[in-house]
């Protein structure tokens, strides 16, 4: 199937590891021309010698995104060397586990400029020349604690959850402008994030790590994590020409994980 982005531009955020490289470099094997960004300069020069060695084009635009003021800045240089962003992938790291109280406010504010606040700035940036050329896509990570709550995450549930209302809302104001806005959303996908919140609840419940794999991966109905390939799949059918009539939605990519409808 052509999905018919080669040429176009994607930018896509947190692209150091993870599903943020495994969603860049299935953009480029597509054709687009990708720009990554995370804060890691080190991570984003991997993700962008993937990407050359596969015969794909990678710009790398390192980016603290708690630093409102530089966005400006990272997508005038992405215009520069590929021209106007067309599909933008806002994706993000999570917080550290934490309850729901009991967190100060200026955790909450940190967090919130840097996976929501960011990421809204990101989309302005790039939104009014997806209007103006009648093309765009625009795809937020987000994760399945917005559906389902998760244990121990309370600021991730929060924050990704605000992302969802901004992006629906958003789909609906530039529809008619052939700029979609969806979310996708990750079950238990097989990350080095996944790894530390493996981690974090064994030594949390003083028990083996295997069994917390164990007891994880079997809540899953197909019996295991997703690899980051398949979740970059998802990311890159919405990104494409052939997913225009898919909007203002909320994809899921678990595995079965989530029982509610």
């Amino acid at each position: 199937m052509d999905l018919g982005i080669a040429g176009k531009t994607a930018l896509v955020m947190a692209a150091g590891g993870g599903l943020g490289s495994a969603i860049a470099i299935a953009l480029a094997r597509e054709g687009a021309k990708v720009a990554v960004s995370d804060i890691d300069g080190n991570a984003l020069s991997e993700t962008v010698r993937k990407i050359e060695q596969a015969g794909g084009q990678a710009k790398a635009v390192p980016l603290d995104m708690a630093d409102l003021a530089a966005i400006g800045a990272l997508v005038a240089n992405v215009q520069a060397t590929f021209g106007a962003v067309d599909i933008l992938v806002n994706n993000s790291g999570g917080p550290p586990p934490s309850p729901a109280s009991g967190i100060a406010s200026d955790v909450w504010t940190s967090y919130f400029n840097s996976m929501v606040l960011s990421l809204v700035a990101l989309t302005d940036a790039v939104l009014p020349g997806m209007r103006a050329r009648k093309w765009g896509r625009i795809v937020t990570s987000t994760s399945s604690g917005v559906v389902a709550p998760i244990p121990n995450l309370g600021l991730s549930n929060a924050l990704r959850s605000t992302l969802v209302g901004w992006s629906k809302t958003l789909a609906r104001e530039v529809a008619r402008d052939g700029v979609t806005a969806n979310v996708i959303l990750p079950g238990r996908i097989a990350t080095r994030r996944i790894e530390q919140l493996d981690e974090a609840r064994a030594k949390r419940e003083n028990i083996a790590l295997e069994k917390v794999i164990e007891q994880s991966t079997g809540s899953i109905p197909v019996g295991r994590y997703g690899d980051p390939q398949e979740y970059a799949d998802m990311v890159t059918f919405l990104a494409s020409e052939r997913a225009s009539y898919v909007t203002g939605s909320v994809i899921r990519v678990d595995g079965g994980m989530l029982a509610n409808i």
